[in-house]
């Protein structure tokens, strides 16, 4: 499952997940031999000869394709963080996430007490067919047990997918069940949606349409276009498009996107590399939302197409960026497979917005520390806080279509600078939500009143009965079994973001995202400035 909030910097490793790409050693003194891959030439090199050498000549039977991989892993980590190689049990994983769809049986899940527990069934998906239900708990797998201390996420992902039309069967522990249940399913294709929610936001007469875009894959223009077609028929005169916490994927929906918002002929990006001739994206005047107010959300975790996208918008005075300095990823993969199966990412182009900046934000070949490092040096510096302890890479002054400065060599910086709020921030609130007892809370919770949430078929009638019950006393009793001793001062001073977060849990668990969201922004702060800029520009109107 998601999280969709982390106060401190305990996930700061997701920042590199940005991910993945390619090397080769360019040095080549054996004989020449080149080979053809997508216009591209390799020859051979001193790597390849040598691991023949070692297969074919040495004393002991030894595992090539083994040690070929991790020769190749660290050949790419030599070059910039963003480029490496994939293995070939890896790449159909990787390949998913930015995939229209995967082949699985449709189940979103969480692990908790080294038991994989079902939070949501996808409506149409293969065990909603055969009678899986949310809150069932997985204890086998094809006849073998499927619990225990070593069950991690990538374990049960990669044995719940597989080829369509293969069956899997499992053994489920249900509520009210005393005996295991077993289901064949079928395995079919899943969708993977880059559209987490869309509704709108209503400030008396003006509505404005709000869409969260959590990456950018095969069908994310697709969504997108379609969320935004959705919120017009209901009367939506603005938008607020949320890239936060999205760290990218492919470029050429980014342009896309970026192209409903723009003028013809209007620069969205363009890149070059040493080896990649210039490549230049222009809107072509077919948008359909060239006119409307636009307000884009960014945070510290909005990486690579997501700020192609931002960058656009900021660079032709196009919309109002609301939040943090983005991640500063301004490099392009191109991904290129081997014959066995594996493939490499590696970087062949720099990418520039409409001002000629590159945002990458600096690195140093081969050192990968410091680079994933660098969230957590801005939150010491005090940057998520303060707009005036934010510095770029590049001095060089960039300007937009109307002569504003923006800045180059580290991220995107916002129109309008929203930094965390700390009000409400205890050491209670901060230990309870990183060690995820927030969410095991509200999807045990869920578990043991499921029949009497489910009655209950929007946000906002679900939220009112939840306000009625004690839930943050049955919290505060669950973290003190979890030895998270209550503090009543600072449980009273962050009451109001602890029952955000539970509340918000919780109806995600009955409601999926289209209930989290809505409930969520709600009270966001960045969410809040956006709409107050959309409301003060006069730019919204009732239709």
């Amino acid at each position: 499952m998601k999280k969709y909030i982390l106060p401190t910097l305990t996930v700061i490793a997701v920042t590199l997940g940005i991910i993945i790409g390619m090397t080769l050693s360019q040095k080549a003194n054996a004989q020449r031999i080149v080979f053809q891959n997508g216009g591209w030439q390799f020859e051979q090199t001193k790597v390849d000869r040598l691991l023949q050498l070692m297969e074919s000549a040495y004393v002991d039977s030894i595992d090539v394709d083994s040690i070929t991989d991790e020769v190749m892993t660290e050949l790419v980590q030599k070059l910039d963080p963003h480029s490496a190689y994939i293995p070939k049990e890896d790449l159909e994983m990787v390949n998913s996430e930015l995939a229209g769809s995967f082949s699985g049986i449709g189940v979103q899940f969480t692990i908790q007490q080294d038991t994989v527990r079902i939070v949501a069934v996808i409506a149409g998906g293969p065990s909603e067919g055969v009678g899986v239900l949310a809150g069932d708990k997985l204890v086998s797998v094809d006849d073998s047990a499927f619990v225990g201390k070593k069950m991690n996420n990538e374990k049960v992902m990669k044995t719940l997918r597989g080829k369509k039309g293969t069956k899997v069967k499992l053994g489920v522990l249900r509520s009210g069940s005393p005996d295991v249940l077993y289901f064949t399913i079928t395995r079919g294709d899943i969708p993977v949606n880059s559209v987490d929610a869309k509704f709108l936001i209503e400030r008396g007469k003006q509505k404005i349409g709000f869409v969260r875009v959590n990456k950018f894959g095969e069908s994310t223009y697709r969504e997108f276009i379609t969320a935004l077609a959705e919120l017009k028929a209901k009367g939506a005169t603005g938008y607020i498009v949320d890239l936060r916490e999205n760290s990218g994927g492919y470029m050429d929906q980014a342009i896309k996107m970026a192209n409903e918002f723009l003028s013809r002929g209007e620069m969205i990006v363009y890149s070059q590399g040493r080896a990649y001739p210039r490549y230049e994206a222009r809107a072509d005047g077919t948008g359909r939302f060239k006119d409307v107010p636009l307000v884009v959300l960014i945070d510290d975790f909005s990486a690579s197409a997501s700020e192609i996208f931002s960058g656009a918008m900021q660079d032709n005075d196009r919309a109002t960026i609301v939040g943090r300095r983005s991640f500063g990823k301004g490099l392009v993969q191109q991904q290129m497979p081997f014959a066995d199966g594996s493939a490499v990412r590696l970087t062949v182009a720099r990418y520039y917005t409409p001002s000629g900046r590159c945002i990458q934000k600096p690195y140093t070949m081969g050192d990968q520390t410091d680079y994933a490092k660098d969230l957590a040096d801005r939150f010491e510096h005090g940057e998520f806080f303060s707009a005036d302890s934010v510095h770029f890479a590049d001095t060089t002054t960039y300007r937009t279509k109307k002569g504003r400065i923006v800045h180059g060599g580290g991220g995107i910086m916002p129109d309008v600078f929203v930094g965390r709020d700390t009000t409400l921030n205890t050491p209670y609130y901060n230990k309870v939500v990183n060690l995820a007892l927030t969410y095991q809370f509200a999807y045990q919770y869920t578990d043991r009143h499921r029949k009497e949430l489910s009655r209950y078929k929007d946000w906002q009638s679900l939220e009112n009965y939840l306000n009625k019950q004690n839930i943050l006393r049955d919290f505060t009793a669950f973290a003190a079994e979890k030895d998270v001793a209550p503090n009543e001062e600072q449980i009273q001073k962050s009451r109001p973001l602890l029952t955000r977060l539970l509340n918000a849990y919780i109806v995600r668990n009955i409601l999926g995202d289209e209930g989290f969201f809505p409930l969520f922004e709600r009270d966001d702060e960045i969410t809040k400035v956006a709409v107050e800029q959309l409301v003060q520009s006069g730019r919204t109107s009732a239709q």
